[in-house]
């Protein structure tokens, strides 16, 4: 621990922030996220609001975070704008109501953004730690995210040392920054398990005006209970993974997977983890989550690569118990790294994430409902299925109790396009779209995937269509859509006349 670095407590460090700043926050998924200092910037800031005084900052952090973050300040009515992602429901409501600017981005663009200039000036970074010394050197704890490109360009930095996380920690994450163009050169990475960087972030000492001493675990909750719905999809990409592999089209020795998060994600892994056609393989994604440490203590994964271990305390707890053992199978990166597009292609990425909805033509929306309100936003997804070897996209084939199709005419919002995607899985079944036609990707997605309530509605859809080469039908494309805003059930649609 460092001697000489000032202490302060976690209100002393909110007060040196001020109004219109921009502070950029460690943290990717609860994991690693600060959790005092943006409590007492969230205290701080309803106090000078019931004074009548403006205090609103712009915040930027790794991707969602936890409740004493995104959820404390949006409360508060703190911030100024938010990027590049966010889960809290307390933000989404102010975002949805106009009250808070959200930038959507790549999760793999955001670093080097920030490295242009594109988003501003940096004025702070609160980074949660393990370990930080006299000279500048900072052990994260459970996730990497954007903390490197915020501690190097931020004006000042804020500590926040974290006692939940072991200073063992150190030579868990692997720190690489690449370079700006016109000098980046190749990322050294050609295995899931390749080292390319430093264990720690090493800053100029003279920029970090203190350290806030704390003891919190990460905010991440238990995962709900895999449901019959997720277990049926993940049991289809097991499926489908297995046989492509017995007929050659994945290599016999497999290759990497990335998978999100949440109920489906846990229900896939679970799912490849239990095929006896699926040998071991190694995992290189953004979200470590309970699933893969299972799948690591039964020896069905080999190495996890990831930007956060968004685990669940139990599991977490268990992870730091037995670190000697775990530390081998591991390693954090940051988040221009484990969504690089260079290192997807390289490694021959499995890239399996869920969608909100899909349309006929294989396009996915994976961030607004109706297309105007905002869930979370695009994540990462769209960085591993631009570059991956395969790209599978799944979701159940309804929702609200069967009065929405996740399967529709044309997705409201698009966040990948057709051409990023390859196979879509619903509980229903798998559709193939490599190598079809426009006509042939909808027969397949309505005979493979659509619900069967849905299918004879969207069959009469696809037959308004004609003999066209899309499938869209301007004055038809969002009937079923239109259908539920005024009823409630997009099975009540009625397609319009074409004349």
């Amino acid at each position: 621990m460092t001697q000489s670095l000032p202490k302060l407590t976690a209100a002393e460090a909110a007060h040196q922030i001020q109004n219109g700043q921009t502070v950029a926050f460690s943290g990717f998924t609860p994991a690693g996220a600060p959790k005092d200092v943006p409590i007492a910037i969230a205290a701080r800031a309803t106090e000078l609001h019931a004074a009548g005084q403006p205090f609103r900052i712009g915040v930027m952090t790794g991707a969602s975070t936890g409740k004493s973050l995104d959820g404390a300040l949006a409360r508060a009515d703190a911030i100024l704008f938010r990027t590049p992602y966010q889960n809290d429901p307390d933000l989404r409501k102010s975002i949805n109501e106009g009250r808070t600017s959200f930038y959507d981005m790549h999760l793999s663009m955001l670093p080097q953004n920030v490295r242009y200039g594109f988003l501003g000036p940096v004025h702070w970074a609160v980074i949660e730690a393990c370990e930080v010394t006299d000279a500048g050197e900072i052990v994260l704890t459970s996730s990497v995210g954007a903390s490197p490109t915020y501690a190097r360009v931020a004006d000042k930095i804020i500590i926040e040392l974290n006692r939940f996380h072991p200073s063992a920690l150190r030579g868990l994450h692997d720190i690489y920054e690449p370079q700006d163009p016109p000098h980046r050169q190749p990322i050294p990475i050609l295995h899931a398990s390749d080292r390319a960087g430093a264990s720690v972030i090493k800053v100029d000492p003279r920029k970090i005006v203190g350290v806030v001493e704390t003891n919190a675990p990460d905010e991440i909750g238990a995962f709900a209970p895999i449901s019959p719905t997720a277990a049926r999809i993940g049991d289809n990409v097991a499926h489908f993974l297995a046989a492509e592999r017995k007929c050659g089209r994945i290599p016999p020795g497999f290759l990497p997977i990335q998978s999100g998060v949440g109920d489906t994600a846990n229900a896939v892994l679970r799912s490849m983890g239990e095929c006896a056609d699926i040998p071991v393989f190694d995992v290189y994604t953004e979200v470590i989550q309970d699933a893969v440490m299972a799948l690591m203590k039964q020896g069905k994964v080999r190495f996890a690569s990831g930007c956060s271990l968004t685990v669940s305390n139990p599991i977490l707890r268990d992870i730091y118990a037995n670190l000697e053992e775990f530390r081998p199978k591991l390693l954090l990166r940051p988040q221009e790294i484990s969504n690089s597009p260079e290192i997807i292609r390289r490694l021959g990425i499995i890239s399996i994430n869920t969608a909100i909805e899909v349309d006929l033509m294989g396009d996915v929306n994976s961030t607004l409902i109706l297309g105007r309100s905002l869930v979370s936003g695009i994540g990462g997804s769209g960085d591993f299925a631009r570059n991956a070897f395969l790209s599978i996209f799944t979701c159940p084939s309804t929702a609200k109790d069967g009065k929405i199709s996740a399967i529709v005419p044309l997705v409201s919002h698009l966040d990948s396009s057709e051409h990023s995607v390859q196979i879509i899985i619903t509980e229903q079944g798998i559709a193939d779209l490599r190598g079809k036609s426009p006509r042939e990707r909808a027969r397949l997605i309505i005979e493979k995937c659509a619900h069967p309530d849905y299918r004879p509605l969207l069959r009469d859809y696809l037959a308004l269509a004609g003999a066209a080469h899309s499938t869209e039908t301007l004055k038809a494309a969002f009937a079923m859509h239109l259908a539920y805003a005024k009823d409630g059930d997009m099975r009540r649609v009625s397609w319009p006349a074409l004349v």
